[in-house]
């Protein structure tokens, strides 16, 4: 069974959610058979995530049946949603019970306050190998999904729970979303180890966060570099947790600054500190940091995790063999997806990665073979965990406002330069709605043009204000 789910004692808690709901390992199993003979194997189902028991719930049952998911934010932005519905026309959509009068579509199934929903689309042909489809932050605005294919998912929970040391006694926080790769990682290791999920809707800004994760004993959390800034203004390393025993970080590049912050924290309060890096296209995790080597080897993603390489490509496409050198990050392993859809056609295209996944960072190899991140190769910046391409944006402020733009800036703030604009508020509005990201983590600047060369070529490096 998936994630062998069925190998674990059934009376064990698997998750327990925030309002007090609780499931069973038992009762997870039993619940994959309620959709069989409902919903057709091979269907595709929007399933609008939410850390709650009905929505894991729904993933492991689709999963389990063949059916394919494509996680989606439940609050998700409804232009996206429709371009994504009229793209790939999904047979069924699975969301929250309370929320089915958003869609005009007829129930059919209800489990764990989660109601399917016919969409009348009708079923067309998929590859075989397909298990599920998420969307990736670096097509904002766009249909693009990454296609993941049997044994990725699984291939990754074995492995990073291995290079982690997770055990049954994990109560991990899962305060990261299903619908993103590191939330869903989060979630597919530690069920494979037979552990208790501690699913939360809740900002870690609130009490009630704090409060559910100490009366439930958590003992592992994983963050990317903006929880961690804001574990520091909440004063988290003053705090009393003494069964949090294991702080992993992934998602984008911590400053040296914090790295040392919390590797320091850790050496001296007998915790671990593990820095990690991954991608959609690489089911989460690719590589990991050992704690032992977090304050030597400050700022490196490390290695790689089992079953897996990380290798460096020169301008050419080749391989780098020295030790010591700088390239393209490759990464080859049994968690590299299939490749990429933009449309149903591509739902049937097989395998285009054959297990070797080009991330498009630059990155430097030690003279000990650890990997640090020194730059990217193509327009994106890593927000809060999440890609965002930089054209993309461009490309959606210019369709909604009419007005030339140019987006820069670095993964702490993306740098907006806008023309005849007066209200630049309403741009940063927009582009935060889009992104799903904080508005404070946009800057939008009038200028008088937008400099380009012969070509219409944008001259990034001559934006002045």
């Amino acid at each position: 069974m998936f994630l062998q789910l069925d190998k674990k004692d059934p009376n064990n808690i698997a998750a327990i959610e925030e309002s007090g709901q609780k499931i069973t390992y038992g009762e997870l199993v039993e619940n994959t058979s309620h959709i069989r003979g409902i919903i057709p194997e091979r269907s595709i189902v929007f399933l609008m995530c939410k850390n709650v028991i009905g929505a894991l719930s729904a993933y492991i049952s689709m999963v389990e049946n063949k059916i394919v998911p494509v996680t989606l934010s439940e609050s998700i932005d409804k232009e996206l949603f429709n371009t994504l519905l009229e793209t790939y026309r999904p047979q069924f959509i699975c969301t929250e019970t309370k929320n089915i009068k958003e869609y005009k579509f007829k129930e059919v199934f209800e489990d764990k306050e989660f109601t399917y929903l016919s969409t009348n689309y009708e079923k067309y042909p998929i590859n075989d190998k397909l298990e599920l489809l998420m969307t990736t932050s670096g097509s904002t605005g766009s249909p693009k999904l990454v296609r993941y294919k049997k044994g990725n998912l699984e291939a990754n929970a074995k492995n990073v729970a291995a290079a982690w040391g997770w055990t049954s006694n994990e109560r991990p926080i899962c305060d990261l979303l299903i619908n993103y790769t590191m939330g869903l990682n989060v979630i597919n290791t530690h069920l494979y180890v037979g552990a208790t999920l501690l699913l939360i809707t809740s900002n870690i800004t609130e009490k009630k966060y704090w409060d559910f994760i100490k009366a439930n004993r958590a003992t592992n959390f994983t963050g990317v570099p903006f929880s961690y800034d804001l574990l520091w203004k909440l004063k988290f390393f003053r705090m009393d947790l003494p069964h949090l025993t294991t702080l992993s970080e992934g998602g984008g590049k911590l400053t040296d600054q914090m790295f040392i912050k919390v590797a320091k924290f850790a050496q001296e309060n007998d915790k671990r500190f593990i820095a990690s890096f991954g991608t959609t296209e690489t089911s989460a995790r690719l590589s990991m940091l050992t704690p032992d080597m977090a304050i030597e080897k400050k700022g490196s993603i490390g290695k790689a995790i089992p079953e897996g390489e990380l290798v460096l490509f020169d301008d050419d496409g080749n391989e780098i063999e020295q030790i010591e050198a700088e390239g393209e990050l490759g990464y080859k392993g049994p968690n590299v997806t299939m490749g990429y859809a933009y449309a149903i056609e591509d739902l049937m295209l097989d395998d285009e990665f054959n297990g070797v996944y080009k991330t498009g960072d630059i990155a430097r190899r030690d003279k000990d073979g650890f990997y640090f991140i020194v730059g990217r190769k193509s327009r994106f910046l890593k927000m809060l965990g999440h890609r965002v391409s930089l054209d993309q944006s461009e490309r959606l402020i210019k369709e909604k406002f009419n007005i030339d733009c140019a987006c820069g800036g670095t993964d702490e703030q993306m740098e907006i330069y806008v023309t005849e604009m007066e209200d630049t508020d309403i741009i940063k509005r927009f582009i935060s709605e889009k992104t799903g990201i904080y508005s404070t983590m946009f800057k939008v600047m009038q200028v008088r043009e937008i400099p380009r060369n012969s070509t219409g070529k944008i001259l990034y490096k001559k934006l002045v204000l």
